[in-house]
C-alpha cells in the first residue's frame, strides 16, 4: 500500500497558498495541524519574511479547546500541515494591526476588514 504522507509533495507550499488566500478572501477560518496539534485558525495576513512565507492568525481552537486569551499568532506556512478551509466565518479582530512596519512591503494578501 503506498503511504502518500511520506512522499515529498512539492505542490504542498501552493496548495497552502492557494487555500491561505481562499481563506483570507472569504474571512472564512481554516482548520491545520501546528506541532501536532490539530487547530482552529482565522487568518488574518500572509507576508513573507527572510524568503519564508508566513500567516497571521488568530487561534481559535487548539486540540478542541479554545484559548486562555485571544491572540495573534504567526505560524510559518511550512510548518502547516493538512490545512481545510471550513465552512466557519470570521470578522477581522481588532487586535490585528494590517499597518504593523512587520508587514510593510512583504504582505501578500490581507484580510478587508470593512
Amino acid at each position: 500500500m503506498h503511504n502518500m504522507t511520506s512522499t515529498p509533495d512539492q505542490s504542498a507550499p501552493s496548495n497552502a497558498n492557494a487555500l491561505l488566500l481562499q481563506a483570507i478572501a472569504l474571512r472564512q477560518c481554516i482548520t491545520a495541524t501546528y506541532n501536532r496539534m490539530v487547530c482552529t485558525l482565522a487568518p488574518h495576513i500572509l507576508y513573507t519574511k527572510h524568503d519564508d512565507v508566513f500567516v497571521d492568525a488568530i487561534t481559535l481552537e487548539r486540540d478542541g479547546q479554545p484559548p486562555k486569551e485571544i491572540k495573534l499568532g504567526t505560524f510559518k506556512l511550512a510548518g502547516l500541515k493538512d490545512i481545510e478551509v471550513i465552512d466557519r466565518p470570521f470578522v477581522p479582530d481588532a487586535i490585528f494591526n494590517p499597518g504593523d512596519i512587520k508587514y510593510d512591503r512583504v504582505t501578500l494578501f490581507v484580510v478587508d476588514r470593512t
